[in-house]
């Protein structure tokens, strides 16, 4: 079967979430090792959900995991839910049992979101993001790193980090973080990276599970607009890959599965 490409996008196909986490954990370590022994930060955006938790897992469990300069890896997020910083609906806190706590990383490298309880409201925990980012940045280049790897969430809604069909932070190009409100899921206060830190990424890797994202991904790969549904939008600079299971991938079209054992 002849790989696909749909404006430079792959679609992988596992038969469900554990193998779908599997694959792409292999990609992530195997990706970040070499990496990691030819330059000296790597950076790479988590996220968080039923996917994300299953793949940073599986990175955690991964054989080759310590194969990995962690010292040289920091550790992002694409969105974060704005609430206490022991909240279980916190994305870094999902991060640190499944994966941080598991492995030997500097506390510097983590770069976390200031939670609900950390004195700032919602608005200057964005603030404080982007001026993180900024630290980053190329010289000459955009206020923000280019993610060697970003891990991206998709909602049924077609929604990644807090970025959602139909809202104004969808369109937002001159920041690089944004406080959300009134969010159309739970809990309704967010921070989340914009759309063109997301591109500004080397790699955009997408994970989705469940019959209920298979509309989406369809429409994704249809070229819809961003606008209403924003996993449309999603692109790296080198590559853009949804992991899928058979169940998300069920209105893909055959010529358009990566035939990729």
């Amino acid at each position: 079967m002849a790989v696909e490409r749909d404006h430079e996008r792959s679609v992988l196909v596992r038969p469900d979430l554990a193998a779908v986490a599997e694959l792409l954990a292999g990609r992530v370590v195997g990706t970040l090792a070499q990496l990691t022994a030819e330059r000296d930060a790597v950076h790479i955006a988590l996220t968080g959900g039923r996917g994300g938790a299953a793949v940073l897992a599986a990175i955690a469990a991964h054989p080759w995991r310590d194969n990995i300069d962690w010292s040289r890896v920091h550790l992002w997020w694409s969105d974060e839910r704005f609430v206490p910083a022991d909240d279980d609906e916190r994305n870094e806190v999902l991060a640190r049992r499944a994966l941080i706590d598991h492995i030997v990383i500097p506390a510097r490298n983590v770069h976390a979101i200031l939670a609900s309880d950390a004195g700032v409201d919602v608005d200057a925990a964005a603030a404080a993001y982007a001026n993180e980012l900024a630290g980053f940045a190329p010289v000459g280049g955009d206020p923000w790193p280019s993610f060697d790897v970003a891990l991206l969430g998709v909602g049924p809604d077609g929604h990644y980090a807090s970025l959602f069909p139909e809202r104004h932070e969808i369109a937002v190009t001159d920041a690089a973080a944004l406080a959300v409100r009134d969010s159309p899921k739970p809990p309704p206060t967010r921070v989340t990276l914009t759309r063109p830190v997301i591109n500004a990424s080397q790699r955009v890797w997408l994970v989705l599970s469940g019959a209920d994202k298979a509309a989406v991904l369809g429409l994704a790969l249809a070229g819809a607009s961003y606008a209403h549904v924003p996993a449309a939008g999603a692109k790296g600079r080198v590559s853009t890959v949804f992991f899928v299971d058979e169940a998300a991938a069920a209105e893909v079209p055959p010529e358009l599965i990566a035939d990729e054992r």
